[in-house]
């Protein structure tokens, strides 16, 4: 079932509302300390200047001493290279991140340089994708049994 009748202004205006909403939670101030942050990105394609490209979109999930977890900041960009995570690390750290003690992220070059550029944190990779990494090691038959292998050493 479509919605019909409804103008392009009132789709503008619903549009600009949104990208308004959007915006104020994405520049929010982050209060506090966030000793643990985790980073990832994933690919998508994306219509642009009338053509569809793959764009990187990175997110950072933080939890503050409280023991609450937020998503505390999302971005797209053209790749994960380090000067893209560079500044968006730098950006949350404008806008109050601090006490970060761990990060937590895959081992993709360009994020761990950016994050040691900008944070006096210890890193660690993450265990899904160190799992996935190992994995690509193993024969397709024999994942279930080693998964459940590292699964209980890491228990």
């Amino acid at each position: 079932m479509g919605l019909s009748g409804i103008s392009s202004g009132t789709v503008s205006k619903l549009c600009n509302e949104i990208d308004e909403r959007v915006g104020e939670f994405l520049d929010r101030p982050l209060n506090g300390d966030w000793p643990n942050v985790w980073l990832d990105a994933t690919y998508l394609n994306v219509r642009h200047a009338g053509r569809i490209v793959s764009v990187a979109a990175i997110i950072a999930v933080a939890v503050n001493t409280d023991g609450s977890r937020k998503i505390i900041g999302l971005a797209i960009g053209p790749s994960e290279a380090e000067t893209f995570w560079t500044e968006f690390l730098r950006s949350l750290k404008s806008r109050g991140l601090a006490g970060v003690k761990l990060v937590i992220s895959d081992a993709h070059a360009g994020l761990k340089a950016a994050i040691a550029r900008v944070f006096e944190a210890t890193w660690q990779r993450c265990r899904v994708h160190w799992m996935r990494n190992a994995l690509s090691y193993v024969q397709k038959g024999q994942h279930a049994v080693v998964a459940v292998a590292v699964r209980q050493a890491f228990n």
